[in-house]
């Protein structure tokens, strides 16, 4: 029966029958309050989502702290990580793989919990009294993380520093303002640290791009202010200017073009335009007109008579290879399960040469499918191109590099009788193939269709499907849990049973409760 470390056997059992309850808290019931009572339970659920920040902080560090690095490849050991791996480089006596941990148990991608990880690690050793108001429910979560992220870099001297002076006037301030004030005080107090700092913010400076709605996206970059400030000049003189000559759009969609044409044709109209390999995924019926349906090219396309019928339907819609580029056909069943990949050259081949085993073409035997195994380490390219098209990116549930700095994976390795066939591939990033090659306790398992469970050292599974792969059916509702133990047997009783040992998890089984 797990225990906490000096804790007795009853004390252990009590934490279990805890874990076991029902997560959800009491609750007023809100139709019935006035005005000011719902004003005074709003002031209250602050005060507890505080108090809740503050746990929550104190269980990840627990968590850091019985996940040590003893099992970590050394410098100059085969798999050991180049300095910088992590969010800010590691810490000493954790595991390196702990956030990829922390990630699935809290079901976000790794960024968030690398954050959380590093703000507990900040209250808990720099910020002491802002950690204890936020313990109390005197300060609220957003200016307790105003705080850390600000003062975080500093010196702990110069942080317990600024603390003391912001501290007591912190719940007077806005977000905002209380940001602006530690910043202030920062660079007052010492200003060649602030200078350090900022140099450093530069070499770790990156561009991003984050997925948006309704077919957009947001491309940013980390630049000194300086710098921003002046690009964005540049693009609203010019967005100006072309409103002075008559282009009626509004400002905000001129400065959003020019942004974009500065970018993609930094050379001007008269120079050949940047050239990118990019992936787009629609169905037929929908690049037809016929729905609006979005996916992967539709339809089961494994016949010479269907590869005929699919030649026709793509010839009618000119589909072509772009210039310098590639055309690659996804083809799925109804659930979307990926049964073969293509390209116009491969197909023509197809439709020409029909069926190896009959004369007829129309005969009905397939003639295309997922590429066949190798009894190589080294996947083929077919299915390299198989795998990448199914996966798209990193298959690490709440990971979501994109495929092309990605590294085929054998979910069972290699090394271990596994196949090199596309339902033992999976795409993974480099931190992430590092996690499951030498992180001890973790378990992979992929399933013919390409769905991936993944369970943690601690016990909690998560599971991804390729993009596109429909989810089966709900299961049947659960039937109700027995009473717990402790509900009907005496506490002698309850010691005395065996510890039950951890559920198996595979493709008939469900995954471990958490």
């Amino acid at each position: 029966m797990p225990r906490i470390a000096g804790s007795s056997l009853v004390e252990g059992v009590l934490i279990d029958w805890s874990l076991d309850q029902s997560v959800a808290s009491a609750v007023l019931p809100v139709g019935l309050l006035s005005k000011e009572q719902a004003a005074a339970e709003l002031v209250r659920l602050q005060r507890r989502k505080a108090v809740d920040a503050a746990y929550e902080a104190e269980l990840v560090l627990r968590m850091a702290e019985l996940t040590p690095d003893v099992s970590d490849p050394r410098p100059g050991e085969p798999g050991a990580g180049s300095s910088g791996w992590g969010a800010d480089g590691g810490v000493a006596g954790v595991s390196e793989f702990f956030a990829g941990e922390l990630a699935l148990v809290l079901n976000r991608g790794r960024g968030t919990a690398d954050h959380l990880f590093s703000r507990a690690r900040v209250w808990r050793d720099r910020l002491p009294a802002t950690f204890a108001a936020l313990a109390a429910g005197e300060l609220d979560v957003a200016r307790a993380a105003a705080l850390a992220e600000v003062l975080s870099p500093a010196d702990p001297e110069l942080t317990r520093a600024v603390e003391a002076r912001l501290l007591p006037e912190a719940v007077d301030l806005s977000v905002a303002r209380l940001r602006a004030r530690a910043l202030e005080l920062l660079l007052t107090l010492d200003a060649t640290a602030a200078e350090e700092r900022r140099k450093r913010a530069e070499k770790t400076a990156d561009v991003f791009l984050q997925p948006g709605a309704d077919g957009m996206a947001t491309l940013g970059a980390d630049l000194p202010a300086d710098e921003a400030a002046e690009a964005w000049a540049v693009i609203d003189t010019l967005a100006k200017m072309a409103k002075a000559d008559g282009d009626d759009r509004p400002i905000a969609a001129l400065r959003t073009e020019l942004f974009s044409l500065l970018l993609r044709r930094p050379g001007g109209t008269g120079q050949p335009p940047v050239t990118a390999h990019l992936t787009i995924t629609a169905t037929l019926d929908s690049l037809d007109g016929r729905t609006t349906e979005a996916g992967c090219v539709a339809g089961v396309v494994i016949t010479a008579a269907h590869v005929r019928e699919l030649l026709a339907r793509i010839g009618a819609l000119g589909l072509q290879n772009p210039p310098a580029g590639g055309l690659t056909f996804a083809l799925t069943d109804a659930d979307g399960r990926l049964l073969a990949t293509t390209t116009v050259a491969e197909l023509l081949r197809l439709a020409k040469k029909g069926c190896p085993e009959h004369s007829g073409q129309d005969c009905g035997c397939p003639v295309l499918g997922p590429p066949p195994a190798t009894g190589a380490y080294t996947p083929t390219g077919r299915q390299q191109r198989f795998t990448k098209t199914r996966d798209r990116t990193c298959r690490m549930p709440g990971c979501a590099q994109r495929v092309g700095w990605t590294d085929l994976d054998h979910v069972r390795p290699h090394a271990c009788d596994g196949e090199t066939t596309c339902s033992n591939l999976c795409c993974l990033c480099r931190s992430h193939h590092r996690l499951k090659t030498f992180a001890p306790g973790w378990h992979f398992l992929m399933e013919p269709d390409g769905t991936l469970h993944v369970t943690t050292p601690s016990g909690i599974t998560r599971t991804t499907r390729p993009p596109g792969l429909r989810a089966t059916a709900p299961p049947e509702p659960a039937r109700p849990e027995p009473p717990h133990p402790a509900n009907r047997l005496g506490i002698r009783e309850l010691l005395e049973r065996p510890a039950s040992e951890p559920p198996d998890v595979g493709p008939d089984n469900d995954p471990p409760p958490f």
